[in-house]
Protein backbone atom coordinates (compact mmCIF):
# COMPACT_ATOMS: atom_id res chain seq x y z
CA UNK A 1 0.00 0.00 0.00
CA UNK A 2 1.16 3.44 -1.09
CA UNK A 3 2.12 5.63 2.31
CA UNK A 4 1.04 8.84 2.53
CA UNK A 5 1.29 11.73 4.86
CA UNK A 6 2.59 15.28 5.67
CA UNK A 7 5.63 15.63 3.83
CA UNK A 8 6.52 19.55 5.22
CA UNK A 9 4.07 21.83 7.59
CA UNK A 10 4.90 25.45 8.83
CA UNK A 11 2.65 27.37 10.75
CA UNK A 12 2.22 31.59 10.33
CA UNK A 13 0.84 33.12 13.60
CA UNK A 14 0.90 36.65 12.37
CA UNK A 15 3.09 39.68 13.42
CA UNK A 16 1.67 40.44 16.51
CA UNK A 17 -0.32 39.25 19.68
CA UNK A 18 -1.66 39.97 23.18
CA UNK A 19 -1.17 38.78 26.70
CA UNK A 20 -4.42 37.36 27.35
CA UNK A 21 -3.87 37.74 31.21
CA UNK A 22 -3.23 41.17 30.50
CA UNK A 23 -6.59 41.42 28.58
CA UNK A 24 -8.49 39.69 31.25
CA UNK A 25 -7.49 42.06 33.70
CA UNK A 26 -7.96 45.31 31.17
CA UNK A 27 -11.77 43.37 30.76
CA UNK A 28 -12.05 42.86 34.60
CA UNK A 29 -13.23 39.44 34.20
CA UNK A 30 -12.93 37.29 36.80
CA UNK A 31 -9.38 35.88 36.95
CA UNK A 32 -9.82 33.29 38.79
CA UNK A 33 -11.89 31.20 36.38
CA UNK A 34 -10.13 32.57 33.27
CA UNK A 35 -7.18 30.44 34.72
CA UNK A 36 -8.91 27.10 33.63
CA UNK A 37 -8.96 28.74 29.91
CA UNK A 38 -5.55 27.72 29.90
CA UNK A 39 -4.19 30.23 27.36
CA UNK A 40 -0.89 32.55 27.72
CA UNK A 41 -1.12 34.69 24.55
CA UNK A 42 -3.47 35.60 21.19
CA UNK A 43 -2.59 36.07 18.21
CA UNK A 44 -3.74 39.78 16.63
CA UNK A 45 -5.00 40.01 12.90
CA UNK A 46 -4.10 43.72 11.88
CA UNK A 47 -6.72 45.07 9.20
CA UNK A 48 -3.79 44.66 6.58
CA UNK A 49 -3.34 40.93 7.28
CA UNK A 50 -5.61 38.65 6.35
CA UNK A 51 -6.31 34.79 5.88
CA UNK A 52 -4.81 34.73 2.50
CA UNK A 53 -1.54 36.48 3.59
CA UNK A 54 -1.77 34.13 6.81
CA UNK A 55 -1.88 31.34 4.27
CA UNK A 56 1.08 32.33 2.25
CA UNK A 57 3.00 33.50 4.74
CA UNK A 58 3.14 30.03 6.31
CA UNK A 59 3.36 27.97 2.74
CA UNK A 60 5.71 30.04 1.18
CA UNK A 61 8.66 29.17 2.94
CA UNK A 62 7.78 25.19 1.90
CA UNK A 63 7.62 26.13 -1.66
CA UNK A 64 10.50 27.76 -1.43
CA UNK A 65 12.25 24.74 -0.35
CA UNK A 66 11.21 23.01 -2.96
CA UNK A 67 12.59 22.30 -6.73
CA UNK A 68 10.66 23.69 -9.88
CA UNK A 69 9.74 19.73 -10.80
CA UNK A 70 8.63 19.54 -6.93
CA UNK A 71 6.42 22.77 -7.16
CA UNK A 72 5.04 21.23 -10.69
CA UNK A 73 3.95 18.46 -8.83
CA UNK A 74 1.61 20.29 -6.98
CA UNK A 75 -1.67 19.15 -8.54
CA UNK A 76 -4.19 20.39 -5.53
CA UNK A 77 -4.61 23.05 -3.68
CA UNK A 78 -7.31 23.09 -0.64
CA UNK A 79 -7.98 26.13 1.50
CA UNK A 80 -9.50 25.03 5.08
CA UNK A 81 -11.49 27.86 6.09
CA UNK A 82 -14.24 29.62 7.74
CA UNK A 83 -13.08 32.98 7.31
CA UNK A 84 -13.26 33.70 3.62
CA UNK A 85 -14.30 36.66 2.40
CA UNK A 86 -16.37 35.68 -0.48
CA UNK A 87 -19.19 33.18 -1.20
CA UNK A 88 -17.78 32.71 -4.54
CA UNK A 89 -14.34 32.77 -5.14
CA UNK A 90 -12.00 30.55 -3.33
CA UNK A 91 -9.11 32.35 -1.49
CA UNK A 92 -6.91 28.72 -3.04
CA UNK A 93 -6.93 31.17 -6.07
CA UNK A 94 -4.69 33.65 -4.69
CA UNK A 95 -2.86 31.31 -3.01
CA UNK A 96 -2.05 29.42 -6.09
CA UNK A 97 -1.26 32.79 -7.92
CA UNK A 98 0.92 34.35 -5.16
CA UNK A 99 2.78 31.19 -4.75
CA UNK A 100 3.82 30.97 -8.52
CA UNK A 101 2.45 27.37 -9.14
CA UNK A 102 1.62 25.23 -11.94
CA UNK A 103 -1.76 25.80 -13.44
CA UNK A 104 -2.55 22.62 -14.06
CA UNK A 105 -3.58 22.39 -10.84
CA UNK A 106 -7.53 21.90 -9.05
CA UNK A 107 -8.27 24.72 -6.59
CA UNK A 108 -10.75 24.73 -4.38
CA UNK A 109 -12.11 25.66 -0.33
CA UNK A 110 -13.54 23.50 2.28
CA UNK A 111 -15.71 24.96 4.72
CA UNK A 112 -16.86 22.93 7.93
CA UNK A 113 -16.31 25.36 10.85
CA UNK A 114 -13.01 23.93 12.92
CA UNK A 115 -12.96 20.34 11.19
CA UNK A 116 -12.21 21.97 7.47
CA UNK A 117 -8.64 21.60 8.47
CA UNK A 118 -8.66 17.72 9.24
CA UNK A 119 -11.27 17.59 5.55
CA UNK A 120 -8.89 18.90 3.57
CA UNK A 121 -5.86 16.72 5.00
CA UNK A 122 -7.59 13.36 4.66
CA UNK A 123 -9.29 14.62 1.10
CA UNK A 124 -5.47 15.28 -0.24
CA UNK A 125 -4.68 12.36 1.45
CA UNK A 126 -7.21 10.42 -0.51
CA UNK A 127 -6.06 11.65 -3.71
CA UNK A 128 -2.31 11.15 -3.41
CA UNK A 129 -3.72 6.91 -2.20
CA UNK A 130 -5.86 6.81 -5.14
CA UNK A 131 -2.62 6.73 -7.75
CA UNK A 132 -4.38 8.65 -10.49
CA UNK A 133 -1.43 10.83 -10.70
CA UNK A 134 1.40 9.09 -9.62
CA UNK A 135 4.05 11.40 -7.90
CA UNK A 136 1.91 14.27 -7.32
CA UNK A 137 1.60 16.59 -4.45
CA UNK A 138 -0.78 18.33 -2.75
CA UNK A 139 -0.81 21.33 -0.76
CA UNK A 140 -3.06 22.03 2.25
CA UNK A 141 -3.65 25.64 4.35
CA UNK A 142 -5.82 26.19 6.52
CA UNK A 143 -6.10 29.77 7.91
CA UNK A 144 -8.39 31.42 10.16
CA UNK A 145 -8.54 34.60 11.82
CA UNK A 146 -11.00 36.33 14.61
CA UNK A 147 -11.31 39.54 14.21
CA UNK A 148 -13.34 41.63 16.75
CA UNK A 149 -14.77 45.12 16.48
CA UNK A 150 -16.68 48.37 18.06
CA UNK A 151 -19.39 49.87 16.87
CA UNK A 152 -19.64 53.96 16.10
CA UNK A 153 -20.66 54.32 19.80
CA UNK A 154 -17.73 52.01 21.12
CA UNK A 155 -19.53 49.25 22.25
CA UNK A 156 -19.11 45.80 21.54
CA UNK A 157 -20.51 44.13 18.30
CA UNK A 158 -19.93 40.62 20.22
CA UNK A 159 -22.63 39.88 23.01
CA UNK A 160 -20.17 37.80 24.80
CA UNK A 161 -16.80 38.83 24.46
CA UNK A 162 -15.70 37.37 27.96
CA UNK A 163 -15.70 34.29 26.05
CA UNK A 164 -14.75 34.58 23.01
CA UNK A 165 -12.13 37.30 23.22
CA UNK A 166 -9.16 35.66 25.18
CA UNK A 167 -9.33 32.52 23.09
CA UNK A 168 -10.08 33.76 20.14
CA UNK A 169 -6.56 33.81 17.66
CA UNK A 170 -5.03 33.94 14.20
CA UNK A 171 -3.34 31.78 12.10
CA UNK A 172 -2.67 29.46 9.37
CA UNK A 173 -0.70 26.11 9.26
CA UNK A 174 0.19 24.92 5.49
CA UNK A 175 0.96 21.24 4.93
CA UNK A 176 2.48 19.46 1.72
CA UNK A 177 1.02 15.98 1.72
CA UNK A 178 2.32 13.78 -0.48
CA UNK A 179 3.62 9.69 -0.46
CA UNK A 180 6.59 10.75 1.09
CA UNK A 181 5.39 11.62 4.16
CA UNK A 182 9.05 12.78 5.96
CA UNK A 183 6.57 14.98 8.78
CA UNK A 184 3.68 12.63 9.63
CA UNK A 185 2.53 9.22 8.19
CA UNK A 186 -0.98 8.70 8.33
CA UNK A 187 -2.02 4.96 9.36
CA UNK A 188 -4.08 4.70 6.39
CA UNK A 189 -8.06 3.42 7.10
CA UNK A 190 -7.19 3.63 11.08
CA UNK A 191 -9.90 6.56 11.24
CA UNK A 192 -13.44 7.02 13.41
CA UNK A 193 -16.04 9.73 12.24
CA UNK A 194 -18.81 10.58 13.94
CA UNK A 195 -21.49 13.62 13.21
CA UNK A 196 -24.51 15.21 13.49
CA UNK A 197 -26.64 18.43 13.86
CA UNK A 198 -26.15 20.86 16.45
CA UNK A 199 -26.60 24.17 16.97
CA UNK A 200 -23.39 24.62 19.59
CA UNK A 201 -21.52 27.14 17.56
CA UNK A 202 -22.36 28.90 13.89
CA UNK A 203 -21.36 32.21 11.98
CA UNK A 204 -24.80 33.10 11.09
CA UNK A 205 -23.44 36.74 10.00
CA UNK A 206 -20.12 37.07 8.27
CA UNK A 207 -18.37 38.83 10.90
CA UNK A 208 -19.71 37.44 13.83
CA UNK A 209 -20.38 34.25 15.92
CA UNK A 210 -22.88 32.74 17.90
CA UNK A 211 -23.75 30.12 20.10
CA UNK A 212 -24.24 28.03 23.45
CA UNK A 213 -20.88 27.74 24.80
CA UNK A 214 -22.33 24.90 26.99
CA UNK A 215 -23.33 23.02 24.41
CA UNK A 216 -20.40 23.47 22.48
CA UNK A 217 -18.31 21.67 25.34
CA UNK A 218 -20.83 18.85 25.72
CA UNK A 219 -21.05 18.52 21.65
CA UNK A 220 -16.98 18.24 21.55
CA UNK A 221 -17.03 15.71 24.52
CA UNK A 222 -19.56 13.48 23.16
CA UNK A 223 -17.53 13.64 19.58
CA UNK A 224 -14.31 13.04 21.11
CA UNK A 225 -15.44 9.49 22.76
CA UNK A 226 -17.61 8.60 20.22
CA UNK A 227 -15.29 9.07 17.09
CA UNK A 228 -12.28 7.48 19.53
CA UNK A 229 -14.60 4.28 20.03
CA UNK A 230 -15.68 4.18 16.40
CA UNK A 231 -11.60 4.13 15.61
CA UNK A 232 -11.32 1.34 18.00
CA UNK A 233 -14.13 -0.66 16.43
CA UNK A 234 -12.24 -0.23 13.26
CA UNK A 235 -8.76 -0.84 14.56
CA UNK A 236 -9.33 -3.53 16.59
CA UNK A 237 -6.07 -3.88 19.46
CA UNK A 238 -6.52 -0.39 20.64
CA UNK A 239 -5.49 0.84 23.88
CA UNK A 240 -6.12 4.49 24.82
CA UNK A 241 -3.23 4.63 27.07
CA UNK A 242 -0.59 2.06 25.25
CA UNK A 243 -1.07 2.74 21.67
CA UNK A 244 -0.32 6.45 21.78
CA UNK A 245 2.78 8.38 22.50
CA UNK A 246 1.24 11.44 22.38
CA UNK A 247 -2.17 13.09 21.46
CA UNK A 248 -3.03 16.57 19.73
CA UNK A 249 -6.63 17.99 19.46
CA UNK A 250 -8.72 20.41 18.61
CA UNK A 251 -8.06 23.48 21.57
CA UNK A 252 -10.38 26.03 21.19
CA UNK A 253 -8.82 26.39 24.57
CA UNK A 254 -6.23 24.37 27.03
CA UNK A 255 -9.25 23.84 29.28
CA UNK A 256 -11.77 22.42 27.04
CA UNK A 257 -8.91 19.48 25.76
CA UNK A 258 -7.85 18.74 29.80
CA UNK A 259 -11.97 18.26 29.93
CA UNK A 260 -11.93 15.89 27.35
CA UNK A 261 -8.76 13.81 28.05
CA UNK A 262 -10.26 13.48 31.55
CA UNK A 263 -13.73 11.90 30.59
CA UNK A 264 -11.78 9.65 27.97
CA UNK A 265 -9.50 8.73 30.73
CA UNK A 266 -12.00 7.68 33.67
CA UNK A 267 -14.35 6.28 30.81
CA UNK A 268 -12.41 4.07 28.46
CA UNK A 269 -8.88 3.49 30.75
CA UNK A 270 -10.88 3.79 34.06
CA UNK A 271 -7.73 6.13 35.36
CA UNK A 272 -7.33 7.67 38.85
CA UNK A 273 -6.85 12.07 39.15
CA UNK A 274 -2.98 11.38 39.92
CA UNK A 275 -2.33 9.24 36.59
CA UNK A 276 -5.15 11.50 34.44
CA UNK A 277 -2.89 14.19 35.03
CA UNK A 278 0.28 12.66 34.86
CA UNK A 279 -0.72 11.19 31.14
CA UNK A 280 -1.98 14.87 30.23
CA UNK A 281 1.39 16.57 30.75
CA UNK A 282 3.37 14.13 29.47
CA UNK A 283 1.09 13.05 26.30
CA UNK A 284 -0.99 16.14 26.37
CA UNK A 285 1.25 18.87 26.70
CA UNK A 286 3.75 19.20 23.85
CA UNK A 287 0.26 19.55 21.54
CA UNK A 288 -0.55 22.44 23.76
CA UNK A 289 2.37 24.41 24.05
CA UNK A 290 1.45 26.39 20.39
CA UNK A 291 -2.27 26.48 20.83
CA UNK A 292 -1.72 28.48 24.11
CA UNK A 293 0.30 31.37 22.62
CA UNK A 294 -1.84 31.73 19.46
CA UNK A 295 -5.53 31.06 20.49
CA UNK A 296 -8.52 29.25 18.87
CA UNK A 297 -7.72 29.48 14.86
CA UNK A 298 -10.38 27.35 14.08
CA UNK A 299 -9.75 25.11 11.08
CA UNK A 300 -6.04 25.36 11.33
CA UNK A 301 -5.78 24.62 15.47
CA UNK A 302 -6.15 20.79 15.24
CA UNK A 303 -3.17 20.67 12.93
CA UNK A 304 -1.46 23.43 15.10
CA UNK A 305 -1.56 21.24 18.15
CA UNK A 306 0.06 18.60 15.71
CA UNK A 307 2.74 20.97 14.76
CA UNK A 308 3.42 21.90 18.37
CA UNK A 309 3.38 18.08 19.44
CA UNK A 310 5.93 17.08 16.74
CA UNK A 311 8.15 20.28 17.92
CA UNK A 312 7.94 19.43 21.59
CA UNK A 313 7.67 15.84 21.78
CA UNK A 314 10.37 13.18 22.30
CA UNK A 315 10.78 11.85 18.94
CA UNK A 316 14.11 10.38 19.67
CA UNK A 317 12.08 6.96 18.69
CA UNK A 318 9.09 6.80 16.39
CA UNK A 319 5.75 7.78 17.93
CA UNK A 320 2.41 7.18 17.17
CA UNK A 321 0.29 10.45 17.46
CA UNK A 322 -3.89 10.10 18.19
CA UNK A 323 -5.44 13.50 16.45
CA UNK A 324 -8.94 14.57 17.22
CA UNK A 325 -10.92 17.37 15.37
CA UNK A 326 -14.04 18.47 16.10
CA UNK A 327 -16.28 21.26 13.60
CA UNK A 328 -18.95 22.69 15.19
CA UNK A 329 -22.25 21.93 13.71
CA UNK A 330 -21.21 19.20 13.95
CA UNK A 331 -18.72 16.64 12.16
CA UNK A 332 -15.57 15.05 14.31
CA UNK A 333 -12.65 12.35 13.61
CA UNK A 334 -10.19 10.64 15.75
CA UNK A 335 -7.69 9.46 12.98
CA UNK A 336 -3.63 8.62 13.94
CA UNK A 337 -0.22 8.88 12.31
CA UNK A 338 3.53 8.40 12.93
CA UNK A 339 5.91 10.59 13.19
CA UNK A 340 10.02 10.38 14.31
CA UNK A 341 12.96 12.37 14.53
CA UNK A 342 13.58 13.10 11.06
CA UNK A 343 10.06 14.85 11.25
CA UNK A 344 11.03 16.92 14.47
CA UNK A 345 14.41 18.04 12.58
CA UNK A 346 12.41 19.17 9.62
CA UNK A 347 9.64 20.80 11.78
CA UNK A 348 12.57 22.55 13.82
CA UNK A 349 14.45 23.83 10.93
CA UNK A 350 11.89 26.00 10.12
CA UNK A 351 12.22 28.22 13.32
CA UNK A 352 8.34 27.69 14.26
CA UNK A 353 8.96 28.46 18.39
CA UNK A 354 11.57 31.31 17.46
CA UNK A 355 9.06 33.04 15.04
CA UNK A 356 6.40 32.87 17.77
CA UNK A 357 8.61 34.74 20.45
CA UNK A 358 9.64 37.27 17.58
CA UNK A 359 6.03 38.57 17.61
CA UNK A 360 5.49 42.09 18.84
CA UNK A 361 3.21 42.19 21.79
CA UNK A 362 0.41 44.76 21.90
CA UNK A 363 -0.14 47.52 24.75
CA UNK A 364 -4.28 47.46 25.48
CA UNK A 365 -4.23 50.88 23.92
CA UNK A 366 -2.88 49.57 20.13
CA UNK A 367 -5.01 46.46 20.57
CA UNK A 368 -8.31 48.89 21.71
CA UNK A 369 -7.03 51.03 18.64
CA UNK A 370 -7.01 48.59 16.25
CA UNK A 371 -10.84 47.25 17.28
CA UNK A 372 -11.80 50.56 15.70
CA UNK A 373 -9.21 50.23 12.37
CA UNK A 374 -10.43 47.19 11.62
CA UNK A 375 -13.60 47.99 10.23
CA UNK A 376 -11.73 49.10 7.07
CA UNK A 377 -12.06 45.22 6.26
CA UNK A 378 -15.30 43.88 7.40
CA UNK A 379 -16.63 41.68 4.96
CA UNK A 380 -18.00 42.77 1.93
CA UNK A 381 -15.79 45.53 1.97
CA UNK A 382 -15.96 46.68 -1.82
CA UNK A 383 -12.60 49.65 -2.25
CA UNK A 384 -10.18 49.96 0.66
CA UNK A 385 -6.53 51.30 0.76
CA UNK A 386 -4.75 49.96 3.78
CA UNK A 387 -2.19 51.19 6.15
CA UNK A 388 0.54 49.15 6.63
CA UNK A 389 1.92 51.82 9.13
CA UNK A 390 -0.24 50.44 11.92
CA UNK A 391 1.72 49.35 14.25
CA UNK A 392 4.81 49.51 12.60
CA UNK A 393 6.91 47.66 14.98
CA UNK A 394 5.02 44.14 14.40
CA UNK A 395 5.29 44.87 10.43
CA UNK A 396 9.02 44.32 11.09
CA UNK A 397 9.16 42.37 14.21
CA UNK A 398 9.55 39.11 12.46
CA UNK A 399 13.38 40.27 10.59
CA UNK A 400 11.73 38.75 7.27
CA UNK A 401 9.74 39.29 3.56
CA UNK A 402 6.13 38.61 4.35
CA UNK A 403 3.12 39.58 2.33
CA UNK A 404 0.47 41.60 3.53
CA UNK A 405 -3.25 43.33 2.07
CA UNK A 406 -2.80 46.69 0.00
CA UNK A 407 -5.73 47.06 -1.22
CA UNK A 408 -9.39 46.26 -1.97
CA UNK A 409 -10.03 47.15 -5.70
CA UNK A 410 -13.70 46.57 -6.74
CA UNK A 411 -13.50 43.68 -4.09
CA UNK A 412 -10.53 42.16 -5.70
CA UNK A 413 -7.66 41.83 -3.03
CA UNK A 414 -4.59 43.32 -4.20
CA UNK A 415 -1.01 42.03 -1.82
CA UNK A 416 2.53 42.80 -1.40
CA UNK A 417 5.65 42.11 -0.06
CA UNK A 418 7.22 43.84 2.67
CA UNK A 419 10.42 43.48 4.65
Amino acid sequence: MTTVGIEALNIFAGTCYLDVEKLAIHRGLDTARFDNLLMKEKTVALPYEDPVTFGVNAAKPLIDAMSPEERDSIELVITATESAFDFGKSMSTYFHDLLGLNRNCRLFEIKNACYSGVAALQTAANFILSGTSPGAKALVIATDITRFMVAESGDALSEDWSFAEPSGGAGAVAMIVSDTPHVFQIDVGASGYYGYEVMDTCRPLPDSEAGNADLSLLSYLDCCENSFREYQRRVGDVDFVSSFGYLAFHTPFGGMIKGAHRNLMRKVAKARPAAIEEDFQRRMHPGLTYCQRVGNVMGATTMLSLASTIDNADLSSPQRIGVFSYGSGCCSEFFSGVSRQESQDRTRGLGMEKHLGARYELTMPEYDALLQANHAVKFGTRNALLNTGIVPQARTALDRELLFLKQIDEFHREYQWLS
